[in-house]
């Protein structure tokens, strides 16, 4: 009769791997890409992070009121004659508080006409459109949805 012997540095199998023959552990090399691979996927990944946060500091800018703008547009067409450059801001931060507050486009023409005895409905969406979009540009689309439907009375 064979001597019979308990080895103790045996590990245990599973059935599996007596199926592929015993203690014939075949692991398989590990897939890697060539260096070239790896480099340019590293570089896309940077260049890609790079132009995400160049968008996001550059495209979150705040729009800023241009009071120089407004008077160099508002004082030299004709047709407001308003008395100083302190006026016409004047004029143009009361526009922008009556947006500011729900005031409808409509209601902002008509007021406009009557501060400027004129029936010209360009004159007054002219200078309504002026003040909005340098004085209190933050309010640009609230007017916009406010004009939406505007149709000027038949005149």
């Amino acid at each position: 009769m064979a001597h019979i012997a308990i080895r103790t540095d045996l590990s245990p199998m599973t059935s599996r791997e007596i199926d592929l023959g015993a203690g014939s552990r075949k692991t398989q090399p590990r897939a890697t890409r060539p260096r070239w691979e790896r480099v340019l996927l590293i570089g896309l990944m940077v260049a890609s992070i790079v132009l995400i946060m160049l968008t996001l500091v550059t495209g979150i800018q705040r729009a800023h009121a241009d009071s120089v703008a407004y008077l160099i547009e508002v004082t030299v067409r004709p047709g407001y004659n308003f008395a100083n450059a302190d006026d016409a801001l004047a004029y143009g931060n009361q526009v922008c508080d009556k947006v500011s507050q729900g005031g409808t486009y409509a209601d902002l023409i008509g007021d406009v006409k009557a501060d400027f005895q004129t029936a010209d409905e360009f004159q007054a969406s002219y200078l309504i459109d002026k003040a909005v979009n340098e004085l209190c540009p933050a309010q640009i689309w609230q007017l916009r949805q406010s004009a939406a439907h505007y149709r000027p009375a038949p005149g």
